[in-house]
């Protein structure tokens, strides 16, 4: 079973292959959201992106990322596009994430922004 090691909890949760990541950290008592998108979040539907997660390894092994992803991360007229700049690479929200290996996730990464990555 794979195994996801989320950092900033300092806690590693084994999963079955195939497990939606959101649920699982939801299981495993992970907090996902930031602030009031605790209560106000779109429950796993892709569309409020507050359960945005950092995949520092093992990004291959989690699933391919899908129009609703893309679209948060690219087109969106809100902050989670702001958060994407500089983490490409690595951000993806966790509702639209299937578990496939081990990796290691950071939840709640914080918006940069004033980075050097902000205004490129």
């Amino acid at each position: 079973m794979p195994t996801v090691h989320f950092v900033n909890e300092k806690k590693q949760v084994e999963v079955p292959e195939g497990a939606n990541l959101r649920q699982a950290a939801i299981k495993a008592g992970i907090n996902l959201y930031p602030h009031v998108h605790r209560i106000a979040n779109c429950h796993g539907l892709g569309m409020c992106g507050s359960c945005r997660v950092l995949i520092k390894q093992g990004q291959e092994c989690a699933s391919a990322m899908g129009a609703a992803e893309k679209f948060r991360f690219h087109y969106a007229p809100d902050h989670v596009p702001m958060a994407y700049v500089g983490h490409e690479d690595e951000m993806r929200l966790a509702c639209k994430v299937q578990v496939n290996g081990d990796m290691e996730v950071v939840t709640q990464p914080p918006l940069n922004w004033f980075g050097e990555n902000f205004f490129s």
